[in-house]
């Protein structure tokens, strides 16, 4: 199931617009362009420490999205254990957190900066308004992905199911024979329950991974182009443990989507390099960096809404509410509380990241 294609041609698509637009967003002159002069702004001393922060945020990055895909190595961290339940409700806390404690409050004071024009800017809640209409197109592509996807493979157990339908027909005929074929017709039912349940599995997968690299490209940038040596220590610390963590969520639901190792190695690779992507990119405009530039603040802002209202949705329907709504979580109270707990230690230790990041 070529599923991850789409992903790939977004992905693609998003680089070549971000790089295409970034330098114009970034080159505007007027008052609210002017750099800070802060002692801690020394573009000498910030180079040093960016590079650091590529390595390090690209080795942390793999680790988290790579430590899901080899828990078939230890059983207690199978998909089926409880265990993996937990760690997967702890990363979608941070996930949930991302998008409601970083990435959406950056958008509201970059869409209500002194910077920008009172109207429209200032008239009407541009972040709350994308932000809804990312979710909904979230919901939207993840409801016509699942069917499309699911029609193409009901399409391909469409002759078994017809055949047992026919059989079905003559099991009065003989007892044993209708037996074999009752038996027969639940094992294709089984089957089809399991292929959708892979298929939501995957397109969960494919979606989540798309909001994380847009974020991921935006936080990038931010740290690249910043010159400022008193903030770019605590930041890296802050993002190795925000990437590490999130790379943990995202490579749950890899590895229950069941990808063969080219199409996971991909999606490993466009996590992990996003946000060094970033801030080499912040880097190469870190000459013309006006963070306050009208161009740069609406850029930044409508991306970082977008993002938040796909992360949160995420967060919330696909990945937490999947979890707790599904039999395994409904059957054990005990295992739910655990979740419930994970949950919130997540949430908390991202939403105590916003104070440096």
């Amino acid at each position: 199931m070529a599923i991850t294609t789409p992903l790939l041609k977004l992905i693609a698509i998003f680089f070549i617009l971000f790089s295409l637009f970034a330098p114009q967003a970034y080159s505007e002159s007027d008052d609210c362009n002017s750099q800070s002069n802060d002692s801690c702004n020394d573009k000498e001393k910030a180079l040093p420490l960016k590079i650091i922060a590529i390595a390090t945020i690209l080795i942390t990055s793999m680790i988290g999205v790579c430590l899901p895909l080899f828990t078939k190595r230890f059983p207690a961290l199978q998909p089926d254990r409880n265990l993996f339940v937990v760690i997967k409700a702890f990363a979608a806390g941070i996930i949930l957190a991302t998008g409601f404690m970083h990435v959406l409050p950056d958008s509201f004071d970059m869409l209500w900066s002194d910077c920008l024009k009172e109207n429209p800017w200032h008239k009407f809640p541009f972040t709350g308004f994308v932000a809804m209409l990312s979710a909904i197109a979230t919901l939207m592509v993840d409801s016509l992905a699942t069917a499309i996807y699911g029609k193409k493979s009901k399409a391909g157990i469409t002759p078994d199911q017809g055949d047992v339908a026919v059989e079905g027909d003559q099991e009065m005929a003989v007892v044993g024979a209708g037996h074999f074929h009752a038996h027969h017709h639940g094992v294709v039912v089984k089957e089809g329950a399991q292929e959708t349940q892979l298929l939501r599995y995957r397109v969960v997968a494919m979606v989540l991974e798309l909001g994380i690299v847009v974020h991921s490209v935006v936080i990038g940038l931010s740290l690249g182009a910043s010159n400022n040596t008193c903030s770019i220590k605590g930041l890296i610390a802050a993002l190795c443990f925000h990437q590490m963590f999130e790379g943990m969520g995202l490579g749950g639901c890899i590895l229950q989507a069941e990808y063969k190792f080219l199409k996971k190695a991909i999606m490993v690779f466009f996590f992990s390099v996003t946000t060094p992507f970033g801030i080499a990119l912040g880097i190469a405009l870190s000459s013309t960096y006006k963070e306050n530039s009208p161009s740069a603040l609406i850029t930044v802002g409508l991306l970082n809404a977008s993002s938040a209202g796909l992360l949160i949705y995420m967060a919330l329907v696909d990945l937490l509410s999947a979890d707790f709504m599904g039999p395994k979580l409904q059957g054990s109270i005990k295992l739910q509380v655990k979740s419930y707990v994970a949950v919130l230690l997540g949430a908390g230790g991202m939403s105590l990241m916003a104070k440096w990041a």
